[in-house]
């Protein structure tokens, strides 16, 4: 079976999470070799990791929710110079200042296929995208965005014979007709807003690619993310991210959505490690070959409301629903990610209350920092 080489800090891990030199220095000392045969096996192991090309990664969308965190993850895993950021606009000075990065509009594709020819590309994240809330504002131009950027990514995918792509789905997906609580992998899809129209669209599409063209697409449907570093930009579940914000300045907050509207949420740093671990695994282990479900954790406003006022006891809400209330009750309140566990060992760490006692005292130091 193949396994995908695996990354730390530039070094190459082996398969029990050990990089090349820890794992030299723990058979040179266990095991029984002498003279000339420990010798030889030291420099073949100090430089099998030379002999292994490092993998190539581009990301595009490295500004966005998702983009500004995996980017910095992905260049502490493979080095900074392998991983390229790239978006329509610059990063944050973390992203900008800690390895290569290029302006891209994911639209113009023969530009984006220069950079992938400058920097030898063998991987893409392509996270740009326009999200629910907004696309509900302007159908058209989010159309394009959304679904002619993803063909041109996977047609450039094709042509270039790239390793891996990865390509996020959403739980917009669903729709109405879908079982709301414990939603499966399969089941009806029936999403009535442009943003689920076209992630059910483009996971048809990269399981096309998959199959007809053999181009290594992977997926997962995220829940709503939620991250200190990012703000809100534009979902419907970015009420559990102005939440944060707004308890620290002003001690109060006014919801979109009604207080007992639950939806399946993570939390970033959640989001990012089952990322980049669907992306490391073997690809004969993977059985979707569209997008997986994950589900991270189900709670809804009045939740989150009540896990603040434990470290802001004078806190305040009150609920005023506007156009996402619709959306946010065409999807499911909580998934069935039972497939992602077993194909590729999907888990989670953070909870509402551990999430919520990392979002409040990052987000106060951020504040300190202004």
């Amino acid at each position: 079976m193949e396994i995908p080489p695996s990354y730390r800090n530039g070094c190459l891990i082996d398969l029990y999470g050990s990089t090349v030199d820890e794992r030299m220095k723990y058979s040179l000392k266990k095991s029984r070799l002498t003279g000339v045969y420990s010798l030889f096996f030291c420099i073949f192991a100090k430089h099998i990791k030379n002999w292994i090309p490092m993998d190539k990664i581009l990301v595009i969308g490295c500004a966005g929710q998702i983009g500004s965190e995996l980017t910095l993850e992905l260049r502490n895993i493979y080095g900074a110079n392998n991983v390229v950021a790239s978006d329509i606009r610059e990063a944050d000075k973390d992203i900008m200042e800690s390895g290569p990065f290029e302006m891209l509009n994911v639209l113009e594709v023969q530009k984006v296929a220069e950079v992938c020819r400058k920097y030898n590309i063998s991987q893409i994240y392509h996270l740009a995208a326009v999200l629910s809330g907004n696309a509900e504002k302007q159908p058209l131009p989010s159309w394009d965005i959304n679904m002619k950027g993803l063909l041109d990514i996977l047609e450039l995918a094709r042509e270039m014979k790239l390793a891996r792509m990865f390509w996020p789905s959403s739980i917009a997906v669903f729709g109405p007709s879908t079982p709301v609580k414990d939603t499966p992998q399969q089941c009806v899809m029936d999403p009535n807003t442009v943003y689920g129209i076209s992630k059910l669209a483009g996971e048809r599409w990269v399981a096309y690619y998959n199959k007809r063209y053999g181009v290594d697409t992977r997926g997962v449907r995220y829940p709503g993310l939620i991250s200190y570093k990012t703000e809100a930009g534009g979902g419907t579940t970015d009420y559990a991210v102005e939440i944060y914000y707004e308890a620290i300045k002003k001690g109060s907050y006014t919801c979109f959505l009604k207080e007992k509207t639950y939806l399946p949420m993570m939390f970033m740093p959640d989001a990012i490690k089952a990322t980049i671990q669907l992306m490391q695994t073997d690809a004969d282990k993977l059985t979707c070959k569209d997008s997986y479900n994950i589900g991270g954790m189900s709670f809804c406003p009045d939740d989150v409301y009540k896990a603040i006022k434990k470290h802001i006891p004078d806190f305040t809400i009150e609920y005023e629903p506007d156009f996402r209330q619709a959306i946010a009750e065409s999807w499911p309140q909580s998934i069935n990610d039972d497939i992602s566990k077993r194909d590729w060992n999907l888990s989670y760490v953070y909870d509402l209350d551990k999430m919520t006692e990392v979002m409040l005292s990052e987000i106060r130091k951020k504040f300190q920092k202004a």
